[in-house]
């Protein structure tokens, strides 16, 4: 992307929602505070309510089914099973137990590690990456780490600005908030949160990574329906100026608005790639293969379950307000809130390929 479009995308991303605070006559200066803790909500959140519960269930239901009957109802041949191209790597192991010790460091409480308790979250998921990465290699004879070292420091550094900003979005929505860490200084709480955030991107890529490896979880996605848009540019240029009010007034409706900071940025930067690129990044839907965009979304729900799990019994953790559908909770995430993973497996989908772009790397998934 040019340096232009870059700074516009900065700008449309952090100044929206800004300008909706200062034209409600709120202080900008309260959420330039970083990093940003929302240690006590201040957001009188809409209680539960059966007819948004339902209607937000049969809207997610309307957009899973299409992707869902496709793919069971898919005669496409398919080898009855795929041959490993090689044995599962010694340094899968590694992972293993790395993923194993985090896990149990995280659910329990010894007093000789209680001075680290705060810090186990990113424990599990560097086991987490590496395994997803020796399974990967086990069945394709690629992986991120093996294969694509760069890129994959690259999808590390860049996965915790990724995160820092949907934390900056958390302040005017407060859907989601952090437990234990009204102890840490400023940059202690950076660097606690900041590791962690930085398995973000590399977690879910990796799982899509692997699943690639299963042609029968996305059977007959890849012939599916076209989106052929005569005027990309044109078509980008409007759903990004719509996508703006959106994410401008998600401090002034937050309890209305707050899907809006998972799916305003998506089309916003989809918006900016399209207009600066074409609709490269968006050639595979254009023929009809949604695969990467069905995987993207189901490996942030893999991931999005093992977040979730992780969390649920560790000392620092965050809990959830979300307004309409705070009920029926699986772990601390009202069931409901898992569908904002699918959206943001999109959004982690187009940041790799802008990363990618970067090191001009093949994927993994030719």
């Amino acid at each position: 992307m040019k340096v232009l479009s870059i700074i516009i995308a900065i700008l449309c991303l952090i100044g929206a929602p800004l300008a909706g605070v200062h034209l409600s006559g709120e202080s900008v200066a309260d959420y330039l505070h970083f990093p940003p803790v929302n240690i006590f909500l201040t957001i009188d959140h809409a209680p539960f309510s059966w007819n948004a519960f339902i209607f937000i269930l049969v809207l997610i239901i309307m957009v899973m089914v299409p992707f869902l009957k496709k793919i069971f109802s898919s005669k496409e041949k398919l080898p009855e099973k795929t041959p490993f191209k090689n044995r599962f790597p010694g340094w899968g192991w590694i992972g293993v137990i790395i993923l194993a010790a985090g896990w149990i460091l995280a659910w329990t409480r010894f007093s000789w590690f209680a001075h680290f308790q705060t810090h186990t979250f990113t424990i599990p998921w560097i086991g987490y990456i590496i395994l997803v990465n020796a399974f990967t290699y086990m069945r394709s004879g690629r992986s991120m780490i093996t294969h694509q070292g760069r890129y994959m420091m690259l999808l590390l550094l860049f996965s915790a600005i990724f995160w820092w900003y949907f934390e900056f979005l958390n302040q005017f929505v407060q859907n989601w908030y952090y437990i234990n860490v009204e102890t840490l200084g400023s940059t202690e709480y950076f660097l606690y949160a900041t590791l962690p955030f930085a398995t973000v991107l590399p977690a879910v890529t990796g799982t899509r990574d692997l699943l690639f490896t299963f042609p029968r979880v996305s059977a007959g996605l890849d012939d599916f329906f076209r989106v052929n848009i005569k005027h990309p540019r044109r078509t980008a240029f409007v759903g990004g100026l719509a996508a703006l009010p959106g994410l401008a007034l998600i401090s002034v409706w937050p309890n209305y608005l707050f899907p809006m900071l998972w799916l305003a940025p998506l089309v916003i930067i989809a918006a900016i790639v399209v207009i600066n690129q074409g609709d490269r990044v968006f050639k595979e839907v254009a023929g009809g293969d949604w695969r990467n965009i069905y995987l993207l979304a189901l490996s942030a729900l893999i991931c999005g379950f093992f977040w979730e799990m992780w969390n649920f019994n560790s000392f620092t953790r965050w809990e959830y307000s979300v307004p309409f559908v705070d009920r029926f909770y699986v772990f601390e995430m009202p069931v409901l809130g898992y569908a904002g993973y699918l959206p943001f497996g999109l959004q982690c989908g187009l940041a790799a390929w802008l990363i990618k772009q970067m090191v001009k790397s093949p994927k993994l998934s030719d």
